[in-house]
């Protein structure tokens, strides 16, 4: 009779691409979203939680392919009785569950519609350093409103918020910029009916931040090398066409009003870029009303990233601080929020225009930031852990827990093996926990403060040990109000 073969352990690691979080990170997010929240709850924003999966034809980006639409998306098809059912996928981001929702309920929602979302997304994309394929996003949106009052609110509170999570001002820099803008500018070029070279010139622009403004030349005419020898193929223009783009982008001045007109300068005689340059002049004069000067937020056209998916302004957080790469050189952090506005989304969906415009915030770049910068990071602190010294007194152990945790004190019995009871201490260090609670008799208890003993272990003197002892017995009835001495002591 064979053998019945055994069947192979299942491997215990992370999916390519995933990771886990533990406890100081998963509070450090939590108490991160907690302050966001608060500064968009104070901005008139209400809360949205949409569901994680939607059908694949919401989406949009990612319509199914000949096989599966997998490309991007993590996809699946339902099983449906007489046919096949829909393809769903999870949500990639939570700008288009909004233009879905918006659309599904708008005859419920007040217009304007101010809206934000909190939650995990997930991107069927090749994983790399510090790149996941689940990550946190935290968006803020306005449905409805044409107004540039819209985008100049998202500025300001995006600047707000990242003050707010530890991001000084000096820190960062809000960058703005306008679709329309380059729109003019491809018009005044006489491209603007040519989809080939308008897309080219698109991803030549895309590169600005890489090569500067002698490689867009460069690309934008007849080609260049690359850092390794290779000749890359120029979109073709001469240098009279290329001469627009090349305003564009280098139009930035020390003084607004010169940045202005050097954008009018770059679209030349086109509508839409003179509309789009004013309605930049718009979202900088309501935000100098509100006092928020170039300080923080400033009018950059060279901010081109994304600019192929919105209709108008743009917007880009940046940390401007230096932090080291992985061979210890000095480079600065870059950006942690994009946004812009969005009018032809909900479109899709109803058939008809409606604005919009929002920020998505990448929290765990964000908590990065902060890291980096030593304003967050180090171990949670653990609970207090009542050891046990008679495993039949369970109850009474649990009665000691009942009235820590009743004055809001964490904590909690140890539940392993009582037997060792130095494993019950090393337990406590690697829970990293402030203070041990030891019966010592009934109605005497004896409290450890670890962390002042794991402090006089390395450094004190024997007099100092003296004078502060890391651990004492109290009467029972004392326990909670001393352990509370304790915890203040230590900033707990």
């Amino acid at each position: 009779m064979a053998k019945t073969k055994k069947q192979p352990r299942p491997r215990a690691e992370t999916p390519k691409g995933f990771r886990d979080y533990f406890g100081a990170e998963v509070t450090e997010r939590a108490e991160m979203l907690q302050k966001i929240a608060g500064v968009y709850h104070r901005y008139g924003f209400d809360a949205l939680e949409s569901s994680a999966v939607e059908t694949v034809e919401a989406l949009g980006k990612f319509l199914p392919d000949v096989d599966r639409p997998n490309e991007g998306v993590f996809a699946w098809q339902e099983d449906d009785e007489g046919g096949k059912g829909d393809w769903l996928a999870l949500r990639y981001d939570l700008t288009a569950p909004l233009a879905r929702v918006y659309a599904q309920h708008r005859n419920d929602l007040p217009t304007p519609y101010r809206r934000y979302a909190m939650g995990p997304v997930w991107r069927n994309e090749k994983p790399g350093p510090g790149r996941f394929r689940q990550f946190y996003q935290c968006d803020a949106d306005t449905v409805g409103s044409g107004s540039m009052a819209a985008d100049a609110e998202i500025c300001a509170m995006l600047a707000d918020t990242l003050e707010e999570v530890g991001i000084p001002r000096g820190d960062y820099i809000i960058r703005v910029n306008n679709r329309k803008v380059l729109n003019g500018v491809l018009e005044s070029m006489g491209l603007a009916d040519d989809e080939e070279r308008s897309a080219a010139v698109m991803r030549t622009i895309d590169k600005f931040d890489k090569v500067g403004e002698a490689g867009v030349r460069e690309l934008l005419g007849k080609g260049r090398l690359d850092a390794s020898g290779a000749f890359i193929d120029g979109v073709g223009l001469s240098d009279d066409q290329a001469g627009p783009v090349l305003t564009f982008l280098t139009s930035k001045a020390e003084d607004m009003d010169e940045t202005f007109a050097n954008l009018r300068k770059a679209v030349g005689d086109s509508a839409m870029g003179q509309e789009g340059v004013t309605e930049l002049e718009q979202i900088a004069d309501l935000l100098a009303a509100q006092g928020y000067g170039p300080d923080r937020i400033v009018i950059d056209p060279s901010v081109v990233r994304g600019l192929g998916y919105y209709t108008g302004p743009v917007y880009e957080a940046e940390l401007t601080f230096d932090i080291l790469d992985e061979k210890g050189r000095p480079r600065q952090f870059g950006s942690v929020a994009g946004g812009g506005r969005y009018d032809d989304l909900v479109k899709r969906f109803t058939g008809q225009a409606v604005p919009a415009t929002g920020i998505s915030i990448g929290v765990d770049r964000l908590l990065a930031a902060l890291r980096e910068k030593g304003r967050i990071g180090g171990t949670d602190r653990g609970p207090v852990v009542v050891t046990v010294m008679d495993r039949d007194r369970l109850a009474d152990y649990q009665a000691m827990v009942g009235e820590l945790r009743q004055a809001g004190i964490r904590a909690e019995v140890y539940l392993g093996n009582p037997k060792n009871f130095g494993n019950q201490l090393k337990y406590a260090d690697k829970r990293n926990s402030p203070v041990a609670i030891i019966e010592k008799a009934r109605g005497i208890v004896q409290i450890k403060d670890l962390i002042l003993g794991a402090q006089i272990a390395e450094s004190a003197t024997l007099e100092e040990w003296k004078e502060r002892p890391s651990q004492f017995e109290v009467p029972r009835g004392e326990l909670v109000a001393r352990v509370r001495d304790i915890l203040d002591g230590q900033g707990g």
